[in-house]
């Protein structure tokens, strides 16, 4: 499918899911070269820049929202930009791209062309791609504090998972961004080096890397904080284990000298005390509820109980 949209100078065509027809169309019109041709026909799984004499392309993977909450995929897109046309090229649905187009068929409705170049819709473009992956990382962070909340409950062992899972999602959204890092630099370079825009694209060019920046030093802060909580979250495990087998040593320190009594009553040997009276059993279970709450109370004292 292809969507076009004309600004003052040139043209932004987006192919989703393209077919080799629209392609080969695409590749005609604009004269793109053979081997970056190639490259728009099927995904390529690293980041990849090709430069050539009258455009430029750039492969990039961003991270998104996966099927399940606090799931990531990656989604590329590549962008082939020229003097006057950008190509983006996609293999599936992406939102931000998805709404950028809505936008701008609601302003053309309303205000005819807008007075933009190339340039300005590419950072427009980044910049929209950049809040997306930001909006993600947000999305991932509410999460993180649901699971805070359960942790704090006395759920340490239901957040074990889902923390683990967190942290792995901070891990892969911090290695795309840095993924990203040199070729969209060579990328920008580029083009700033060629006479295509005014010397204001390389303020833009800045403006993108320090988007990308910005929202890898998100991502970085959030994962410092999903691995201080699964910390946080082992220590309170490890103290609820510990309170569980302070309460069984308890336990068998009060039943010990009970059963003790218990085994030595228990035994059918001449000259048991208090084997011919009738009330024996009375007075052995007295003795051993005395015995009992007198070691009941020394633990209590001792604060190992209460």
């Amino acid at each position: 499918m292809i969507f076009r949209y004309e600004y003052q100078d040139g043209v932004w065509v987006d192919l989703e899911r393209p077919t080799e027809e629209e392609v080969r169309e695409i590749v005609k019109e604009f004269s793109i070269s053979e081997r970056i041709e190639k490259e728009m026909l099927s995904p390529t799984p690293i980041p990849l820049v090709i430069d050539g004499d009258s455009h430029a392309l750039l492969e990039l993977h961003f991270p998104t929202q996966g099927a399940e909450d606090g799931d990531t995929e990656n989604q590329e897109i590549d962008f082939i930009v020229g003097q006057h046309f950008i190509v983006t090229v996609r293999y599936e649905v992406i939102a931000p791209l998805h709404h950028l187009k809505k936008l701008f068929e609601t302003r053309n409705l309303v205000t005819g062309h807008e007075s933009i170049t190339t340039d300005v819709l590419l950072e427009v473009l980044f910049a929209h791609l950049y809040s997306s992956v930001r909006d993600h990382t947000n999305h991932i962070t509410d999460y993180l504090e649901h699971i805070e909340r359960d942790m704090f409950d006395g759920r340490e062992r239901k957040t074990v998972r889902a923390i683990s899972n967190i942290s792995r999602a901070f891990l892969h959204l911090e290695a795309e961004l840095a993924n990203q890092e040199e070729p969209l630099s060579r990328f920008l370079k580029a083009h700033t080096l060629r006479d295509f825009f005014d010397v204001s694209f390389g303020e833009r060019s800045e403006r993108i890397l320090a988007e990308r920046a910005q929202v890898m030093r998100l991502v970085k802060t959030h994962r410092a904080v999903a691995t201080e909580m699964r910390e946080t979250n082992t220590a309170l495990l490890e103290a609820r284990q510990n309170e569980i087998m302070k309460t069984l040593t308890v336990i068998t320190f009060i039943f010990l000298p009970l059963e003790l009594i218990t085994f030595v009553f228990g035994m059918r040997v001449l000259g048991t005390p208090l084997e011919q009276n009738p009330n024996a059993f009375w007075i052995i279970t007295g003795s051993m509820f005395a015995i009992g709450m007198l070691i009941t109370f020394f633990l209590a004292r001792k604060r190992w109980i209460f």
